[in-house]
């Protein structure tokens, strides 16, 4: 496995993204709290590129005829056809068997590395 500067961290502020190239792979890296992730650029159900999807949050279980919001800022919504990742994992919201691929990221002297 290699580490691969991509970015500097202060580019990506909390809340926001960056869309990169790795060895030919289009990855999406993310800032959430102050932590950095990265998600492979291609949504499982169709292959739509997923990081140029909003980040967001979603509904939360809740009583009959209530809405509860939540985990806002913890997700990416595919931009075809609105499926929702974890962005610190990659797992789907509504399958735990669906995901997109997730990838390391290591912060050195203000650099984002992802690693593969």
């Amino acid at each position: 496995m290699a580490i691969h500067y991509v970015a500097e961290a202060d580019d990506i502020r909390d809340g926001k993204s960056k869309i990169v190239d790795v060895e030919g792979r289009s990855i999406g890296i993310y800032c959430v709290g102050g932590e950095y992730y990265a998600l492979h650029n291609r949504c499982p159900h169709e292959g739509a590129p997923l990081c140029k999807g909003p980040v967001c949050g979603t509904t939360l279980p809740s009583k009959v005829y209530e809405y509860e919001f939540g985990r806002n800022g913890e997700l990416v919504r595919c931009p075809w056809h609105g499926w929702e990742f974890e962005i610190k994992t990659g797992k789907s919201i509504f399958d735990e068997k669906v995901r997109t691929r997730s990838y390391k990221v290591q912060v050195d002297n203000g650099k984002i590395g992802i690693i593969i």
